[in-house]
């Protein structure tokens, strides 16, 4: 479940997410800096890798597009993520209904704020999670773990080298600095997980409190959600 939960948000990945310095060059997000990267995705690759590795913190506004295939429905989200090494990721949704999925080292919470209701696992492994989402947190690696290439919008197409159902690909559009700007992730049902970020700021010194989560005493408490 849990792999699966958050690779479902953003990829962060997506994920990632979720991503998420100063703020990305908006006209460069994707033509301009494909095309000076064109013949070479893998040194693409590596420029998104290192900026990740030199970010010690960052946050973002996220909207989010979640397209079922199987039902040819479409949902929107949006709201904020901040991610901070090691180990620590926050997605506190605002739309369409209240909804935080925060990581901090092995503890996982998933709470909902309207049905007062939280899902948390204390003994969660961040191992597990796909390098769609762990690049945010300068971790895995991308070269090793995809085979790259530019797609036809000259974005950063990653495809795992060993089969994961969670993952049958991912586009990264990415700005000149390496900063990802925007994801997206298909899993091998054909589902599709958009991400775009906005108002990007990095190494601003997010503290350790801001991943907790402090929930009700009365909250109650559920099984591990579903995965998407």
């Amino acid at each position: 479940m849990t792999s699966s939960l958050l690779l479902a948000l953003p990829a962060a990945l997506a994920l990632a997410a979720s991503g998420p310095v100063t703020p990305p060059a908006p006209a460069e997000a994707g033509g301009a800096a494909a095309a000076r990267t064109l013949e070479d995705p893998r040194a693409l690759a590596r420029k998104v890798q290192a900026f990740y590795e030199r970010t010690r913190d960052l946050e973002a506004r996220f909207r989010q597009t979640y397209t079922y295939a199987g039902f040819g429905r479409r949902q929107t989200s949006s709201g904020t993520l901040r991610v901070k090494k090691p180990g620590m990721m926050r997605w506190d949704y605002e739309k369409p209904a209240p909804k935080t999925v925060a990581v901090k080292g092995s503890r996982l919470v998933q709470y909902e704020p309207e049905e007062n209701q939280a899902y948390v696992d204390e003994a969660f492994d961040s191992s597990a999670m796909s390098a769609a989402v762990t690049f945010l947190l300068g971790k895995g690696d991308l070269l090793r773990e995809f085979d790259v290439s530019l797609d036809g919008a000259g974005a950063l197409l990653l495809r795992p080298k060993e089969a994961d159902p969670r993952v049958e690909s991912i586009a990264l559009t990415v700005a000149a600095d390496g900063q990802v700007t925007a994801t997206r992730v298909v899993d091998g049902a054909g589902n599709a997980n958009e991400i775009r970020f906005e108002d990007v700021r990095r190494n601003v010194g997010l503290p350790d409190a801001a991943f907790e989560v402090k929930l009700p005493r009365d909250v109650r408490r559920i099984a591990a959600p579903k995965a998407q």
